[in-house]
This record gives structure tokens, sequence and C-alpha cells, in this order.
């Protein structure tokens, strides 16, 4: 029992770490968008990104895929940089049940680019073992949980922003994704990998 919560924590310390806010930035402008009512689509998008992250920890740890380290490093801040640009140009324009596929198939991507990044450190964590499985499963649900908490702190900001302070959820999402932009920004410069 100690070994599940050993790799929980490990999973819930990969997202919930301040020194690495980049999964937390990548999840608030996820969830920006949305409301309390959504949060039956903001749970799929975010099990997504799991799956995403689950899917190429699983195939690195096995060594199907190696990337180069230093254009993972690269590509992380490009898919929040995406995300934040994509709400931008997208807010106050229509549903975004209207783009939930199109959302849902960059949640998943955007997982697996995120889980390469991780991926070192979880295949050194996991070396001495014979089955990676179970540890990544565990790892999963810490990663699941810690997102989770996340979603439920953005949700709650918007929803005191948007009712409290009056902000329309254009000018929120607009708002919140801009300071994700300008935060983003020198990660992408330092992590530029040419």
């Amino acid at each position: 029992m100690s070994d599940f919560w050993f790799y929980f924590n490990i999973g819930l310390d990969h997202v919930l770490d301040w020194k690495a806010y980049d999964h937390v930035l990548f999840l608030t402008v996820l969830t920006v968008p949305y409301l309390f009512r959504d949060w039956q689509r903001v749970l799929l998008l975010v099990s997504l990104f799991t799956l995403g992250h689950t899917l190429s920890l699983l195939l690195s740890v096995y060594n199907v895929v190696q990337v180069d380290r230093r254009l993972v490093e690269f590509l992380i801040p490009v898919t929040i940089f995406v995300a934040a640009l994509y709400n931008i140009f997208t807010s106050g324009k229509g549903s975004k049940k209207d783009k939930l596929g199109l959302l849902l198939i960059t949640a998943l991507f955007f997982g697996l680019i995120h889980g390469l990044g991780f991926s070192s450190f979880f295949k050194q964590l996991t070396a001495h073992l014979d089955s990676k499985l179970l540890p990544l499963g565990e790892f999963a649900l810490g990663i699941e949980a810690s997102q989770i908490i996340v979603v439920f702190i953005v949700l709650v900001l918007s929803f005191i922003f948007q009712t409290i302070f009056r902000f329309s959820r254009r000018d929120w999402m607009m708002v919140i994704s801009a300071v994700v932009i300008g935060m983003v920004i020198p990660m992408l410069i330092s992590n530029y990998p040419w």
C-alpha cells in the first residue's frame, strides 16, 4: 500500500510543484473558458490530457518512443502558448460545444507532449522494477487528482470574478490567457532548442 501512495504523491507533486508551474498554466488555459455547469466537459478534457500524459510515459518507459529532451522542453511551453492564443481568438465567439472535438484531440496530443517531459525522471524512478504498469497507473491517479484540484481552483476563481466582480466571461478568458502568455514567453525563449 505504501508504494501506491509513493507514486500517487509523485503524481500530485508533479502537477502541484510551484517550481514547475507549466502544468498549472496549461490547466488554467484549458479550464478558464468554462463554468461549474460545464464540469463534465472539463473533466473529460483533463482526463484526456492525463491519458495522453500516461501513454507517452508508458511508451517512453518501455523505450518505444525517445524524443530529444530539449525539443520536449520547448514544446511544452508551445502547447501552453497555443492553448492561450486559442482562448484569446475564440473568446466570445460561440459555444465551446461546437469545438469540443478539436479540444479533445488537442488535450490528448498536448498530454502526450507533457508526458514526454517527465519521462526521463520516471524511467529512473522505476528502473529497478520489472513491471512499470502499476506504478504508472498510481502516478496517473495522482496526476488526475492534482489536476482536478487545479481545475476546481480555476473554476472557483472564475465564479468569483465573473459573479462578484462582474467580469464578462470573454474578458476573464482574455485577461487570464494574456497573463499566461506573458508567463510562457520567457519559457519559450529560455528553452529554444536551436
